[in-house]
């Protein structure tokens, strides 16, 4: 295993691909910017994050109530970007990959 280094990311290839590979439907939008939020790759409208890929796992800002319908029904978990630090608009999924790009339009169209 590789020493991380101070100042580097904990941003793996796979994540730069399926970021990648999530962005593409929203490069047409002049709005839609792409950049690092906590150290991984996202996307933003405007100044607003979208969605980003953390660890493995996309994440999505949401409206609170459907980020509830989604934990209640085990889609997702709460974002937590620390310890005890929960993101209640903010909703983190680790599986389930055929969903993300239904779930990355729902955040565009929310921040949008």
């Amino acid at each position: 295993m590789a020493k991380r280094q101070r100042g580097t990311s904990t941003r793996s290839e796979a994540d730069d691909a399926r970021f990648e590979e999530l962005a593409l439907p929203f490069r047409s939008d002049p709005r839609v910017t792409a950049g690092l939020m906590f150290a991984a790759p996202g996307l933003k409208v405007g100044a607003k994050i979208f969605e980003m890929i953390v660890k493995g796992t996309l994440v999505v800002k949401l409206p609170r109530p459907r980020v509830d319908e989604l934990v209640d029904a085990e889609i997702g978990v709460r974002f937590e970007p620390s310890p005890g630090r929960v993101m209640k608009e903010w909703l983190s999924v680790a599986g389930e990959r055929s969903r993300w790009p239904g779930l990355a339009r729902e955040a565009y169209v929310f921040v949008g």
